[in-house]
């Protein structure tokens, strides 16, 4: 199948979007499919206010319709709601193309984090977005419930999976990166950024040592705030599994996140996860002995925290080798809607004459 992928947030971002588009659009080339993939890197950029990494494509609508035109995919999946998700989604409701959208990002609660917008106004545009999507994938059932009381349809699983190859525990020949620090070691990685409540975290009571691996926007002022916190910045590869493998706990204090794919690579290293009951920790969580929920949304991360050094870390490690990211690319390749094959052809056909008599010259 030739499938078409947009999405605004791709390579050198690094976070949970751009780890599983990237995983399953190799897994899907791997099963013999082929991958158109639209990403900001192909166009002219700017940085998104606040946001800086994060890079927004201009005058993309008709260079997008000149890739539809030249691919011609038999299925379209807009992965993300930026001017490239746009772009596509404008193109697809001109040409009456079915495609299919995903939820990798609480949009309406982000924006709300750092600017004085309220969430009525972030869903209102969301569910503007997605209403034209044949499916709506999401990751959790929670996410799922959530998306349904406020209005959207369509709604279908698409879960996540982690490279158990590369997260793995820690083998008794390896260093410790952690050498020196006092135990227990208790991590965070992500981005360092409002929207991800790291400061519920660090203003826990814990013994030991916190460790943040990660950057942002926040970090400098996070690092002033809390001295005793080892800030370690980002780390990629084989050292950022070395920082899961190492420590003692994980700690995930987002409240913003809809699947939050760092859990299942720490638990990939034997690393139990204490987090708050949001969506992605509520529904891999409970029942796992894999980790420990707080009592509230507000409450209780200490405990969840302090639970977490009694798990067995082989149990967490057998838990998590229940993900694969070829089940992940399977479950997205059933979810979408591949064009009909008669009407496929003709609209094609149609689109390159159209082409032709629009560059021949005038009589």
């Amino acid at each position: 199948m030739r499938v078409l992928l947009a999405t605004d947030a791709w390579e050198p971002q690094v976070n949970g979007v751009v780890r599983t588009l990237s995983r399953v659009v190799a897994e899907l080339r791997a099963m013999g499919h082929e991958v158109e993939l639209v990403s900001p890197n192909q166009f002219t950029t700017v940085p998104l206010p606040t946001y800086p990494e994060i890079k927004l494509a201009l005058g993309a609508y008709e260079s997008m319709q000149d890739r539809f035109k030249a691919f011609e995919p038999e299925a379209i999946h807009i992965a993300t709601e930026g001017p490239l998700g746009l772009a596509a989604r404008r193109i697809c409701v001109e040409w009456k193309l079915p495609f299919t959208t995903s939820y990798h990002t609480r949009f309406p609660e982000y924006v709300s984090a750092r600017l004085p917008l309220p969430l009525a106004a972030g869903y209102s545009y969301m569910k503007w977005f997605h209403k034209p999507s044949g499916r709506l994938m999401v990751a959790t059932p929670t996410m799922r419930d959530e998306l349904v009381k406020h209005g959207f349809r369509n709604i279908s699983p698409w879960s996540r999976g982690v490279d158990t190859d590369v997260f793995k525990p820690r083998a008794a020949n390896e260093p410790d990166v952690y050498e020196g620090l006092a135990r227990p070691i208790w991590l965070n990685v992500g981005r360092v950024a409002v929207e991800k409540n790291i400061e519920a975290f660090l203003s826990t009571d814990l013994p030991g040592t916190k460790v943040v691996v990660g950057d942002g926007p926040q970090r400098e002022e996070l690092e002033a705030k809390y001295p005793n916190v080892v800030f370690r910045g980002a780390r990629f590869g084989d050292e950022l599994a070395a920082h899961f493998a190492c420590a003692d706990v994980f700690c995930f204090p987002s409240l913003t996140d809809t699947f939050g794919l760092v859990i299942l690579e720490a638990m990939a290293a034997g690393l139990p996860v204490a987090a708050f009951p949001a969506p992605g920790p509520i529904d891999i969580i409970p029942g796992s002995n894999a980790g420990a929920l707080a009592k509230t949304q507000t409450e209780g991360l200490r405990e969840a925290c302090l639970a977490c050094l009694d798990i067995d870390k082989a149990g967490v490690r057998r838990f998590a080798e229940r993900f694969s990211w070829r089940a992940c690319a399977e479950q997205f390749l059933k979810n979408l809607e591949p064009y009909p094959e008669p009407a496929k052809t003709r609209l094609w056909r149609r689109l390159r004459r159209l082409a032709r008599l629009r560059r021949k010259p005038s009589a």
